[in-house]
């Protein structure tokens, strides 16, 4: 973990938090996803965390609908990045904001985020797929700390997740399409925040969508350990938040990927809660190439 972070923020809390700088200014810092780079589902949350910061007061409650992100330039850990707000709209019922993010200077990712107030409506959804339930599934973590301890000692991960993994089916219930299950939760309690649950799902979401679409390339690993046959970075990402929900309790996370071409991978994932809501919609394009030889 980057020594930027003090051991006291090493939980998902704390990979959130962020300093405010002005009214519509924050700050923070970024462990770690691939070697030397930002973990970008942090840096998302950590947007989504800041344009929380901006919406709300007055007795209005809003909880966010949407977002949309572009990852432009890897983060350094090694370095803050500061979050700018723009308050693009705030009506009766919904509330828009744009979030910059900036290292040296430089844009390395950028926010679109809709909130607005709940109401009473339609309530449709398709049923949960039938999966077995998280205690009967073996721990992603536990397996890596088995199979390679060295590199365990410098994950992360653990300190705010925990995932229990599904083996995707023998066979493509569909020809051409990649298939995996994980279970996902905070490793500690969360509050009653729900923006909190809304950013720990953004930084959830991030950790292994893009890997769905490689899994027809290469064996399935761990999580992104090295060195891979493929290289992945996330070059997009949106959520769709339908129903409120707790990331301190189990989530499923059914991903798929439909397509991999012209070097880029594209991945869903619905999102289910342990009782059987739907809860949202996750889909990201990454980067999907050959891996160079290390020199």
């Amino acid at each position: 973990m980057s020594g930027t972070v003090p051991a006291g923020a090493r939980s998902l809390t704390g990979f959130l938090s962020l300093e405010r700088l002005d009214r519509d200014l924050f700050r923070g810092w970024c462990h770690e996803g691939l070697p030397l780079r930002a973990f970008g589902g942090q840096v998302a949350a950590q947007a989504l965390t800041a344009a929380g910061g901006t919406v709300g007061g007055g007795g209005v409650q809003s909880a966010v609908h949407s977002l949309h992100g572009y990852f432009l330039r890897g983060g350094d850990p090694a370095r803050p990045i500061v979050y700018a707000v723009e308050r693009l709209r705030d009506g009766r019922a919904f509330s828009s904001r744009r979030v910059t993010a900036r290292q040296e200077g430089e844009v390395i990712f950028t926010l679109s985020a809709s909130f607005k107030s709940t109401e009473d409506g339609y309530d449709r959804q398709p049923a949960m797929p039938a999966t077995p339930a998280p205690d009967a599934v073996p721990d992603l973590f536990e397996l890596w700390a088995q199979t390679s301890p060295a590199d365990f000692e410098q994950l992360v991960f653990p300190y705010a997740l925990e995932v229990r993994r599904l083996p995707g089916p023998a066979e493509p219930t569909t020809p051409g399409l990649t298939e995996q299950k994980l279970w996902i939760r905070a490793t500690d309690p969360l509050g009653d925040d729900p923006l909190l649950h809304a950013c720990a799902l953004a930084y959830a979401s991030d950790l292994l969508l893009a890997p769905t679409a490689a899994l027809s390339l290469e064996r399935p690993r761990p999580l992104r350990e090295e060195p891979s046959s493929v290289f992945m970075t996330s070059l997009d990402h949106a959520i769709w938040y339908h129903r409120p929900f707790r990331a301190d309790e189990w989530l499923l996370f059914s991903q798929r990927s439909p397509s991999a071409a012209d070097g880029r991978g594209l991945a869903f994932a619905d999102v289910w809660g342990h009782d059987g809501r739907l809860i949202a919609h996750v889909v990201q394009e990454a980067v999907l190439r050959p891996a160079r030889p290390a020199r």
